[in-house]
């Protein structure tokens, strides 16, 4: 084979490997759906979902039109009764499939208001850190909270880690 042959060949699996990554998300997606509206039908909640594909994990989202106070229930206090769902709902994808799923599951919005909150407090973080020299430590958070602090402190350039044990494993901002 030429080098240019092995290239195509090369791509062309790539592609064929990304379609097979979005087909098995979009399954995932697809059977969380049908766990969750079994639930809903359950509590009796109205609610539509959503479904996504971002990188590499299925995101679905339950929403409503109109009446978001009812599915508050479903996110509990700082968002407790939401992971359980999103834990109870990976659990239902991996009995269908056999494979341990990174699903994430959104309900009225609240991780997507949450992730804007802590975009904004790894932004400040790093300029603090930045401007004293010193680290930044933050609060105990959930993994899905460290991980968008992590991004928002790379973003402004600097770096970060976790520390400590679940479940009062935190961020440390780290100077330049």
């Amino acid at each position: 084979m030429t080098e240019g042959t092995t290239s195509a060949v090369e791509a062309e699996a790539a592609a064929s490997a990304d379609e097979s990554l979005v087909a098995r998300l979009e399954q995932e997606g697809d059977i969380a759906a049908d766990y969750l509206e079994g639930l809903l039908d359950i509590a009796d909640l109205d609610g539509d979902i959503d479904m996504d594909v971002e990188g590499d994990r299925a995101l679905v989202s339950i929403v409503s039109d109109g009446n978001d106070r009812a599915l508050q229930r479903l996110v509990g206090q700082d968002g407790e009764v939401l992971e359980a769902l999103q834990e109870l709902t990976r659990l239902a994808v991996h009995r269908e499939t056999g494979e341990r799923s990174r699903l994430m599951l959104d309900i009225a919005g609240f991780r997507a208001r949450k992730r804007t909150e802590l975009a904004t407090l790894g932004a400040q973080a790093a300029e603090q850190a930045k401007s004293s020299g010193e680290q930044v430590k933050l609060r105990p958070m959930t993994p899905f909270e460290r991980k968008v602090v992590h991004d928002a402190v790379a973003a402004a350039g600097l770096r970060s880690e976790s520390e400590g044990e679940e479940p009062q494993r935190c961020v440390v901002v780290l100077p330049a």
